[in-house]
């Protein structure tokens, strides 16, 4: 799994998702959507000033991004962008976070709980499900900072990391989109970031810890199968893609405080998987 840079000179890149032959992600705290090809042709898609993070289309082909610190979620279309749903003075504590976004249009939703950058102690929350009309309910709660999440093949379960719970849950997905069945899929060491899900039921996440993290490869049971980690570079998030969804991708980022990063804090690098991807995203 020899490594092969595609980007750096990034600020702080989140929620790497493929799509029609690129690999969009967000550049969180440089306030911006890009894609790139394998070869480091990169685009911006879309300026979103309040952090973005979390993206997902719907099933018309609409992007929807997360904007962390307005507690909403934008519609990108036909080059207009508009208000998908507004989180501000409901569910919503502190910023929200990065969403998975299913076959059928509906998102799901993280957040972090309590003003986390302003020093606030970390709460239990809820995980928020947005329809495809923008509709919103909480789905789940008691969850220490719902993050990267991701969606099996049959649409039936669904994983998230919870980054402050150091575990990535496993949730069973109902016909309506509500959640049941809560168990813990991996207790982990570290605490886990973005992630995606291969095709052996083994999950990819990045971990931001200092010097633990680094993108680590888990079975059901939390055994790590596989880690990518490099002195100086903190894992942030992964996905699987390219044409046999066979290269992993893997955001790295040097710090990860908003303030203290810059142009060249982060980088995307991207190796073979050891099975393909599988699922959203």
């Amino acid at each position: 799994m020899t490594p092969k840079l595609v980007l750096d000179g990034l600020v702080f890149g989140e929620a790497p998702r493929w799509r029609a032959g690129r690999l969009w992600f967000s550049d969180m705290h440089g306030g911006a959507v890009y894609a790139t090809t394998v070869d480091g042709v990169c685009e911006k898609i879309l300026d979103v000033p309040h952090h973005p993070s979390g993206l997902g289309w719907l099933p018309n082909g609409a992007l929807l991004v997360v904007s962390m610190e307005d507690r909403k979620v934008l519609r990108l279309q036909g080059g207009e962008v508009s208000v998908h749903a507004d989180l501000m003075g409901h569910y919503a504590r502190g910023h929200l976070n990065d969403m998975v976004v299913d076959g059928q249009g509906r998102a799901y939703l993280g957040q972090f709980g309590s003003d986390t950058y302003g020093g606030e102690p970390q709460r239990p929350t809820t995980l928020i499900l947005i329809e495809p009309d923008g509709r919103h309910r909480a789905v789940a709660d008691g969850l220490r900072m719902p993050n990267g999440m991701a969606i099996s093949p049959d649409g039936r379960r669904l994983y998230v990391a919870e980054t402050y719970g150091f575990c990535i849950t496993g949730f069973s997905i109902a016909a309506d989109g509500g959640l049941s069945g809560r168990e813990v899929f991996a207790p982990l060491k570290v605490r886990p970031d973005g992630l995606c899900l291969d095709a052996e039921e083994r999950l990819w996440f990045g971990s931001a810890m200092y010097p633990e993290g680094g993108v680590f490869r888990v079975a059901q049971g939390g055994r790590i199968l596989e880690s990518i980690r490099e002195e100086g570079w903190r894992g942030i998030a992964c996905a699987l893609g390219g044409e046999d969804r066979r290269i992993l991708f893997v955001i790295e980022a040097q710090r990860t405080a908003p303030g203290k990063t810059g142009p060249g804090n982060c980088r995307i690098r991207a190796m073979s998987a050891p099975a393909p991807g599988a699922g959203i995203p």
